[in-house]
């Protein structure tokens, strides 16, 4: 059935994607992001063919009246909430700084008395969290559900915990939302400061200094963002009210693995430089209630993730985008 979505963080990463699957799908997007346009880069046919407003979630003031009346006419009946200081190192160390709980936290609080303010049906609202909210895992325990104990350790994780708090009292006042704790994800166009983008930059942008990376043996939960896409969509259709859902492959993963993949297919030859070698153990999605309520499963391989991502950080190079 075609959706009327409304994406709030649509000019980010995962923004771009869940537009155009979403149009793929027969569905009306209406765009969100804080000055009502698209970062450079963005495919033409999304700046073309998608209405945008402006609204800065980490303002306090709510939102604009002429974007409240724009979203009000637009009648979204889903709500997608990506919109986010999404980049664990900008959310402060142990503790959260201003700007990420009131972009994080407080932005979610405003969607939500967005989502309670439009007229009757009101929409439902996907609110993305991460799998940051966890505990700590080891070797033996790295798989998680969504019962898994919750206890982030930094700024980043803490944010979307309180976030993943603001949904709940939503619901409790009749709000028809959930949320996503997704795991890793990558593809083209994602920021140089995640893993395999900033691999591929270095790839490209010079054929002879060693390529540096944080470690080659960590375990780590990695999916193709355009998979993920594909679950935010089943879980605004077939997801329960009130519900937490894991979004990730469910499929441990070597960093050094990920790594022999992408020089494979760049330059085999390329020595590697490890600033910071040793074990590390991220957490691994169990995507059981995901699978069960939506059928979803990873389509895309991580071979067809890392040459895709390569060939865009080759065509930026090309067109000296970089």
């Amino acid at each position: 059935m075609p959706q009327r979505a409304l994406i709030t963080g649509i000019s980010g990463f995962v923004g771009g994607f869940l537009a155009r699957h979403l149009l793929d799908q027969g569905d009306s997007v209406l765009g969100c992001s804080p000055d009502g346009s698209w970062e450079n880069g963005c495919p033409e046919f999304l700046a073309d063919g998608v209405a945008m407003v402006a609204w800065e979630l980490g303002d306090p003031s709510g939102v604009p009246p002429n974007t409240q009346r724009r979203i009000a006419e637009f009648r979204p009946n889903c709500i997608y909430h990506l919109a986010a200081l999404s980049v664990p190192g900008d959310c402060g160390a142990e503790e959260p700084t201003a700007r990420a709980m009131e972009i994080n936290v407080g932005g979610t609080r405003r969607v939500m008395q967005l989502a309670r303010s439009l007229p009757e049906p009101r929409p439902r609202v996907l609110a993305v969290g991460s799998s940051h909210v966890y505990a700590p895992v080891g070797r033996r325990n790295r798989r998680v559900d969504e019962s898994a104990p919750l206890e982030p350790r930094r700024g980043y994780g803490r944010t979307k915990l309180a976030a993943e708090q603001e949904v709940r009292e939503a619901v409790d006042q009749g709000c028809d939302a959930m949320v996503v704790r997704v795991f890793q994800h990558t593809g083209p166009r994602q920021s140089p400061r995640m893993m395999l983008p900033e691999w591929t930059r270095q790839f490209v942008a010079s054929p002879v200094e060693p390529v540096r990376i944080q470690t080659a043996e960590a375990r780590i939960d990695l999916t193709d963002v355009r998979d993920v896409v594909r679950a935010y969509r089943l879980l605004v259709e077939r997801g329960r009210r009130g519900e937490i859902y894991n979004v990730g492959s469910g499929v441990q993963r070597r960093t050094g693995d990920v790594l022999d993949i992408l020089r494979n297919l760049a330059d085999p030859d390329r020595p590697i430089e490890e600033l910071h070698p040793g074990f590390k153990q991220d957490h691994v999605a169990d995507i059981t209630r995901l699978v069960e309520t939506t059928a979803w499963q990873p389509e895309i391989p991580l071979e067809q993730t890392v040459a895709d991502t390569l060939a865009y950080w080759r065509e930026l190079a090309e067109t000296g985008g970089l």
